[in-house]
Formats: structure tokens, sequence, C-alpha cells
């Protein structure tokens, strides 16, 4: 497993984020209690939260910032809505002016165009990172305004454990928390064309220029699962972030805002979603597959051991 970006990371929480880690203490310690008595996960840090309440319903290391991968789509998302250019406008798909931090492949052709509304979609519902980049390279002032603008929003939403560098997620350096994302997503989710876009299941995108259309499908199996009422969802894989989800969905008759951060196995968040859901219905903790409770382990002593020797090498 690559773990390029994990070291600067935690840099970043320990020299750049000094007043927030000492905030995060006391509600650590409140996740870790409400661990105790929650959900057994997959996942290594995750936060639950009913929409409408302030709290968490269940933190597992909510406050620990970590590589959040395409989840940054979120948030590329809410700053492409709060710029206010129309979702009707062509967009040109020009080459890269950096190169990606990480396989960015896609099917769209250089030079080509598609509506910036369509560009919103296929980069929430299948996490089309050169939708993302365009989507940002075309903002008013450009990619580095666009970048700046995305961090000045998690400063406004008071997502202190947070900082981006790219608009895809590509990079391991954009991080996050699971509580700061709560708060993310229930921002969102008041955008009805994050909801609508986030959801959607299959797309065909029509470009021109020259003229020719792709499919998209959504990334979130549970989407196209009417049982479980998805009203907003976005995945992410790095492998520094590990498998990673945020989501929206009914669960015991309430609108309820999941977020998995950094499991191992491709189904596991989805497996981490069930046992949520069942847990709020029962209390039930469920179980967790003994490898995903050993990455668990893994990465937890991998966590504690950089911060230990960045702090060594600090002092």
């Amino acid at each position: 497993m690559r773990v390029r970006g994990f070291a600067p990371m935690v840099f970043f929480l320990l020299i750049c984020l000094p007043a927030s880690i000492a905030a995060h203490q006391s509600s650590e310690s409140t996740s870790q209690e409400a661990q105790a008595s929650g959900p057994n996960l997959a996942s290594v840090n995750a936060a639950v939260a009913v929409i409408d309440e302030d709290s968490l319903v269940f933190g597992k290391h909510a406050d620990r910032p970590v590589p959040i991968a395409s989840l940054t789509k979120v948030m590329t998302a809410l700053v492409v809505l709060d710029s206010g250019e129309p979702l009707d406008e062509w967009l040109t798909f020009t080459e890269r002016h950096t190169p990606a931090a990480a396989n960015a492949y896609t099917r769209i052709r250089v030079d080509s165009e598609l509506r910036r509304g369509e560009a919103l979609r296929i980069a929430l519902m299948s996490s089309e990172n050169f939708a993302a980049y365009t989507l940002a390279r075309s903002h008013p002032g450009g990619f580095d305004a666009f970048i700046e603008a995305m961090n000045a929003k998690a400063r406004e939403l008071g997502m202190d454990g947070t900082r981006f560098v790219d608009p895809t997620g590509l990079s391991a350096d954009n991080i996050s928390t699971a509580a700061d994302l709560v708060q993310l997503v229930k921002v969102a989710a008041k955008h009805p064309e994050i909801r609508e876009y986030s959801t959607t299941g299959y797309h065909r995108a029509h470009f021109r220029n020259p003229r020719y259309s792709l499919s998209f499908g959504n990334t979130n199996a549970l989407v196209h699962r009417q049982s479980w009422g998805v009203e907003l969802s976005k995945t992410g894989y790095l492998s520094e972030a590990g498998r990673c989800l945020v989501m929206i969905s009914e669960m015991n008759g309430k609108q309820v805002v999941t977020v998995l951060l950094d499991s191992l196995g491709t189904r596991s968040p989805m497996g981490d979603a069930g046992r949520i859901k069942r847990w709020l219905d029962t209390g039930a903790p469920g179980q967790v597959a003994k490898a995903a409770r050993r990455y668990e382990q893994q990465k937890n002593a991998a966590y504690a051991a950089a911060k230990t020797n960045t702090v060594s090498a600090t002092n």
C-alpha cells in the first residue's frame, strides 16, 4: 500500500493546526465514549448524525484529519454552485496545467465541451476527475481561486480539521475529519442539484466539438436500492485514504448523515452502512471481518507512530 502524502498530512495536523488539535481533544474523548457503545465498523474513522441535530449520534476517531479522496468533490460542487455561474454554460476540457497527483484516467476527449451542469453531475455520481478539474479551471479567477474558495468555505463552515489542495481528491493532501464532513454534507444537502446529481443512477453525457456521448454509472450501489432512500451520496478511494463514503439516507425513520473514512475493501463502507442502520433500529453492534479489524489496527498504529515521530522531530 502506498503511503505517499501521509507524512505531510500528519505534519499539517501537528504544525499547521495546533489550535484545532487542542479544541478536538475533548471531542475525541466523547467520540471514544460513543464508539464503546456504538456499532462495530470496518472503517477506521466514522461519524453518524441526524441531519437536523447538532451533535453526533456516533463517532469513531471523528476528529482525526485524514485523506478523503473523492469525497472532496462534495466541496467542489458546493463552490461551483456558490459561484452562481450558469449550469447550462459550455465548458472546454483543456489539458491539465499541472500533473495529477494520482491516476487520472478519463474517457473524455481533450478540447471537447460539456455543459457545466452535466460536468457537475458526472463528477458527483461517477467521480469523474477530469470533470471536477474542468469545473475548477473554469471558475472565475481560475484554478487557484477555486482552491482558495474551497478552503474559505471550509473555514466558514467551521471545518477546522480540513484542507484542500485540489478539486478532485486525487491528492492525499486533501484532508478532513469525519465530523467536519458531517457539517459539509448537511450544508451541501440544502442544494437540490447536489442531492439530485449525486444520487443519479445512470447518465449519458452529451459532448460537442466533437460531438459524442458517454455513459456514466453511480459509484454507490445503495443509490439503486429504494429501501435506503439515499438523498445524497459520494464515494472515494485512494490507497492513502482507503475506501470512503458520505451519504444521507433514511434510517430508523430519520434522515441520517453517515461518514465512513478508510475502509479496507470495496464493499466495506456498504457493510458499515448496513451495520449502522441495524444498530439504529435494534441496538445490535454487528460484527466485522478479522481482515478489516487487522487493517484498522495497523492504520491506528501507523497514525500513532507518525504522530510520535513528528512530535520528536519538532522538539
